[in-house]
Parts: C-alpha cells; sequence; structure tokens
C-alpha cells in the first residue's frame, strides 16, 4: 500500500519537531553538565583539571540520557537499542573499525611526529592524569555520548517516520541527522552575550564518525557496539598521543 499524499509531509513535520527537540534538549542537557560539574573543587583528586570535571559532566550526560530513555522507552514503547543486538553484524563492524581505525591513529601520529606537530596538553603527563585521562575516555565518554547522541535519536526519528531500521541498513536520513545534532553539540555558543567558537575540523571529525556509530547503530540494533567503538576509538587516540609524546 503506498503511502497518502498527506501522511508524508505530516511524517516530514514530525521528524523536523523531533529533530529541534532534540537539539533543544541536549542543548539544556549540556548546560546542565555544564553547570553541575562547575559546581565542585577538584584540587585533591585532581590538580591539573585533567579528568575529573569531564567525568562529572559525563557521569550527568549519561544520567539525563537514560532518564529520558526510561521514560519515552515506557511511553512509546521505542526500542533504544539497550541489549546485545545482532551479535555477529556488531561484533564484526567493531573489529573493523578499531583494526582499521588503530592504523589510521598509528599513521598519522608519525606524520606529526616527523612534522613537530605532535599534540600538546594543559597538564603534566604524570601517572594521575594519563590513567584519569584515559579512565574518562575508555568508561564514560562512550555511554554518555552515544546515549544521548545516538541511541535516543535515531530511535526517536525512526519512531517518527514510521521507519524500521534494517540489520543491513547503511547510511539513513535519521543516522545523518543524529550525526548533524552530535557535530552541533561541539559548537560553543552562548545567547548573552552571542558569541559563537568552532572548530571546522573537530565538526567534520564528529560528523563522520557520527556516521560510522550510526552505521553501526542501525547495522547491529545495539547501542552496545557504537559505545565500544566510541571509547576504543577515543582510548587508541589519546592513548597514542601520549605514547609518542613520552617516547619521542
Amino acid at each position: 500500500m503506498t503511502e497518502s499524499r498527506t501522511g508524508r509531509p505530516l511524517r516530514s513535520l514530525g521528524v523536523a519537531a523531533v529533530a529541534v527537540s532534540l537539539f533543544i534538549v541536549q542543548s539544556l542537557s549540556g548546560k546542565l553538565e555544564n553547570l553541575v560539574a562547575g559546581s565542585f573543587s577538584y584540587c585533591t583528586i585532581d590538580p591539573d583539571n585533567a579528568f575529573a570535571w569531564q567525568s562529572v559532566h559525563h557521569l550527568v550526560m549519561l544520567a539525563v540520557a537514560l532518564a529520558i530513555i526510561a521514560v519515552l522507552g515506557s511511553l512509546l514503547k521505542v526500542d533504544f537499542g539497550l541489549g546485545a543486538g545482532v551479535r555477529k553484524a556488531g561484533v564484526r563492524y567493531l573489529a573493523i573499525f578499531t583494526s582499521a581505525f588503530a592504523g589510521f591513529a598509528l599513521v598519522t601520529h608519525i606524520i606529526m611526529l616527523l612534522g613537530g606537530r605532535l599534540p600538546a596538553y594543559d597538564f603534566p603527563l604524570n601517572t594521575r592524569n594519563i590513567l584519569g585521562t584515559l579512565g574518562f575516555q575508555l568508561f564514560l565518554s562512550g555511554p554518555a555520548e552515544e546515549l544521548l547522541y545516538r541511541a535516543l535519536p535515531i530511535s526517536l526519528l525512526l519512531y517518527a517516520s514510521g521507519s524500521k531500521a534494517k540489520p543491513g541498513s547503511t547510511v539513513t536520513p535519521e543516522i545523518i541527522i543524529a550525526s548533524i545534532l552530535f557535530a552541533l553539540a561541539h559548537i560553543k555558543w552562548s545567547l548573552s552575550p552571542f558569541t559563537v567558537s568552532l572548530d571546522y575540523m573537530q565538526l567534520l571529525y564528529a560528523m563522520g564518525m557520527g556516521v560510522i556509530q550510526g552505521v553501526a547503530y542501525q547495522k547491529s540494533r545495539s547501542v552496545l557496539y557504537p559505545i565500544l567503538i566510541h571509547s576504543l576509538s577515543n582510548l587508541i587516540m589519546v592513548g597514542m598521543g601520549y605514547l609518542f609524546i613520552l617516547l619521542a
């Protein structure tokens, strides 16, 4: 049965409304995360401000995402992919991506080393800071960001459009919209006074990784694999930066 002429515009309006609502919710969540994280002093556990603020920030993000998912999952009966999903597809995608990304990170750091452009950090690379930052990347960055910026938007956009994700899905409109929202979250802005600060390379990287993780989410029907991809890619990139600096 074909969709009615009025049905398609209504669904498009619904998707647009959900996308705008997601942007507002994610923006408000960001303000809350900053507010809570900025309410504590971390001098004792993190004197160099390397990881504690970010950890509290992402714990709030994780709590917000889980609360919204719990409420909407109950009200709308939406599947946010919190289970193991299609294990074979998820594990295969995770293995291929992680291997390719490790090679990419290695080549990138070799090029930076040869060009004298290794990353610089605002904190000393001592044991506390290395373990703290790597622990944050491994245990918090993936779960918090993938729930708020992948599982939540893609599932709600699919719900609004009336579509169903298939294990063989590639790049869908829902993935693109969620990736744009993820990239927008990397823009620093303020209304009073009105200021905007952005890094184009960071936006492109966030967009590209958003698409990759979105495809993994739809192929596996589980947020577990995007979480692992996100956490491991961050761990590899940051950890390799530390290694090259310490050995250089």
